[in-house]
Parts: C-alpha cells; sequence; structure tokens
C-alpha cells in the first residue's frame, strides 16, 4: 500500500520520565541501544568510562601508538588513510596524526550531500593549515534520495547511505591507493557498549555489520528497493571485500583507543590551532556549539531519536559530561528538558527533499519507537529555523 495510503497512527499518551528507568547515573534510559543496568542501576556505558579513567594505562597506550606508526612509516605512498568529516573529531585525529606524531596522510572525505557553510570553511581552513592531500566523495543525488527514504521506512534512521559511504569509501581508498593503515577518531566505547574497553575495538568489517549498516547490506537495498537501483550504484555503500584488504595487510584503527578522547579539550585545540569554528544546531544548547554541526539535517536526526527512544542530542551529551564530573545529574536533567524533543524547522527540508508529508514522516517514526517509549508529538514544540536554513541546498 502507497504512504500515502495508509492511516495516521493515532496519538499515543507520553510517558512521565519515572515511567522509563535510567541510569542511576548519568541520563540514559533503557530504550538506548546496548544498555545494561548492574545491580546498583548504573548502565554500562558508564562502566566503560569508569575503566578509561581508571584502569587505563595512557602512558603505555601511547608507546604502543607510536611503535604502530611506526612500523607503518614511509611504507606507503601515505603513512596513513584519515576519513574526514570536518566535524570536531575527524579535525583533532588529523591535527594530533600531523602535529604530534609527524605522519603524512591522505585525507578522504564522504560528503553525504549535506554540509553547511561553517563546516565547509573550517575543512578548508584545516587542509590547507596542516598541508594535507585531500581526495571528497559525493555519491549520486538521484540513488541517495531513495536510500534516505527506504532506510527512515525500514529502520526510522534515514542516514543509511551516510553511515555505509563513510565507513566503507574510505576503506575503498585504502586499497585503491595501497594504504593500509586508516585512523578513525572516537572509539564507540564512549557513547554505547557494543565493545567494553578492556577489548580492542577495530574499525572492521565485523563492526560495520554489526551496527553501522543498521543491519541492511548494500545487496539487501538493492533488493528493497526492487529495481530502482544496481549494484554499481551501490558501489560506494559496499565495504570492500576481506581478501582483499587482508592482503594489502590492513589495520584500521581509533586514535581514541590510545589516547583518552575528551571533546572539550580537543576542540579548544583546534580552534586555537586551526582556526576551527562552532556552530549552532537544532536542539542543542549554545555551549555545546562544537557538536554535530556537519549536517543541516542534524536537528531530525535527532527529532527522530527522541521520537524513538525518548531521548534527544542534549541527553547524549549531558551524559558525557556527567560521566566526566562537569555536569551534575540534575543540571543535566534541567539541559534536557529545555532543548530535547523539539520538532526541528530542518523537518521541512528533509520532507521536501525526499517527498513525503509530515504525517507520513510521523507514522513512520512512532512505527520504530521503542517500547516502553511512546511519543506524544502534540507535545512536542516547535523550534526556530538555524540562520543558515535559507542558504542549504535542495537538490531534486
Amino acid at each position: 500500500m502507497p504512504l500515502a495510503d495508509k492511516p495516521a497512527a493515532p496519538p499515543q499518551p507520553k510517558p512521565s520520565s519515572e515511567a522509563l528507568r535510567r541510569c542511576a547515573k548519568c541520563l540514559l534510559l533503557e530504550t538506548h541501544d546496548t544498555i545494561v543496568f548492574d545491580e546498583q542501576g548504573v548502565c554500562n556505558v558508564c562502566r566503560n568510562i569508569e575503566h578509561k579513567q581508571q584502569a587505563v594505562d595512557w602512558a603505555a597506550k601511547d608507546r604502543e601508538l607510536r611503535a604502530l606508526l611506526d612500523a607503518y612509516r614511509g611504507k606507503s605512498a601515505y603513512d596513513c588513510l584519515v576519513p574526514f568529516s570536518g566535524g570536531k573529531d575527524s579535525t583533532f585525529t588529523l591535527y594530533a596524526l600531523v602535529k604530534t606524531y609527524g605522519l603524512r596522510p591522505l585525507v578522504v572525505c564522504f560528503d553525504h550531500g549535506f554540509f553547511r557553510p561553517t563546516v565547509l570553511a573550517n575543512t578548508e581552513r584545516a587542509i590547507r593549515s596542516l598541508g594535507v592531500d585531500f581526495l571528497k566523495f559525493r555519491a549520486n543525488w538521484k540513488v541517495v534520495k531513495q536510500l534516505m527514504l527506504e532506510s527512515l521506512k525500514r529502520k526510522g534512521d534515514f542516514c543509511w547511505h551516510c553511515h555505509t559511504g563513510i565507513f566503507s569509501f574510505p576503506m575503498q581508498m585504502a586499497l585503491r591507493f595501497q594504504v593500509p593503515l586508516v585512523i578513525w577518531g572516537q572509539p564507540n566505547t564512549e557513547y554505547n557498549a557494543y565493545f567494553r574497553l578492556d577489548e580492542p575495538e577495530l574499525v572492521d568489517e565485523k563492526r560495520f555489520n554489526r551496527y553501522i549498516n543498521l543491519g541492511i547490506t548494500a545487496e539487501d537495498m538493492q533488493g528493497m528497493l526492487g529495481g530502482g537501483v544496481t549494484m554499481q550504484d551501490l558501489e560506494p555503500f559496499r565495504y570492500p571485500p576481506k581478501d582483499a584488504l587482508r592482503a594489502l595487510g590492513y589495520r584500521s584503527i581509533c586514535l581514541g583507543s590510545y589516547i583518552p578522547w575528551d571533546v572539550k579539550t580537543q576542540t579548544g585545540i583546534i580552534k586555537q590551532e586551526l582556526g576551527w569554528q562552532e556552530e549552532a544546531v537544532e536542539g542543542v544548547p549554545g555551549e555545546y556549539g562544537y557538536e554535530k554541526i556537519e549536517c543541516f539535517l542534524q536537528g531530525v536526526r535527532d527529532y527522530l531519536r527522541f521520537i524513538k527512544r525518548g531521548m534527544g542530542r542534549t541527553n547524549h551529551l549531558a551524559c558525557i559530561d556527567i560521566r566526566d564530573s562537569r555536569l551534575t545529574r540534575e543540571e543535566g536533567l534541567k539541559l534536557m528538558q529545555q532543548h530535547d524533543g523539539k520538532r526541528p524547522a530542518s523537518l521541512d527540508v528533509f520532507l521536501e527533499l525526499v517527498g513525503i508529508t509530515e504525517e507520513e514522516f510521523n507514522r513512520i517514526a512512532a512505527e520504530h519507537a521503542v517500547y516502553p517509549n511512546k511519543p506524544d508529538f502534540s507535545t512536542m514544540p516547535k523550534g526556530e529555523p538555524l540562520w543558515d536554513q535559507p542558504t542549504w541546498s535542495r537538490p531534486q
């Protein structure tokens, strides 16, 4: 049945915060993916961070990293390949590898199609200041448009093309340029518990299929679209063959597995050294102007997270600061109440891009709500548009 022919789901009452179990230390709800509470009611993400703060010998980790980098230095056309978005994490990663560790990297950017003016300017300053070779790629918009709508319907997440492209395309370029060492930024253990901090987290095909691609391969997507795209169209979103990567002798690692990742300190460094600028983001308090500035549809993505899980971007940020003892739990709750759950003005842009109505969007999103969260769209106030929204390109 076509989307427009399906009746909208009836509004459901929004549960109170007491109706959803919350971590006793941070503010994560029971709807968070991979969450497990221990006997004290503390979530496994908090326990991961406690291990990072109390049990890791970071001096030993630094020595391990330097030995690894020396093993690859000067052995290929480039010392390493760095996937790059222009956000705080990839910018700091690139800065550290060039300035602290003295590497000559190939910088690869998968352009998801929604970069904002500030991040484009930040990227230009960074690559010029650091003096690196830079490769940027953008997939066919007509294909991307189909992928966005299909992954929204299937998973309540329109970013399949972004998730898969960001992780698969750099690996394809590692093969093409014969660069065996690929270095990413923060490990997943900073925010989720797909891995424990006391075990190695490799950015490999297992990780890609475990949670990056939403459980949908390129072959799956071709079948879902019923012939609307070919495997040639989907090539940028396919993880390279294992045999080819093994023959290259590849290593794909996170810098944050070897240094204590601290976004606030690292943002201060790139602001001072590279002129990196912050930006306003929908649903994000002003004091977190470094967070997710790369995409003009970030507000829609965080709105979907709130609809599905009862938590928005401010919850995520407050949890990080609570674990780092920079924010009290009460202060975090207050920030959440002020900023999470607003209907973003960028939703109008998204609806125009993928060609559906808001009623269709709400119905699809509500279908993916994680029990026991029950979204109530009538309680979600409208947010104000960002200053640069009129400048956003709207390809047809």
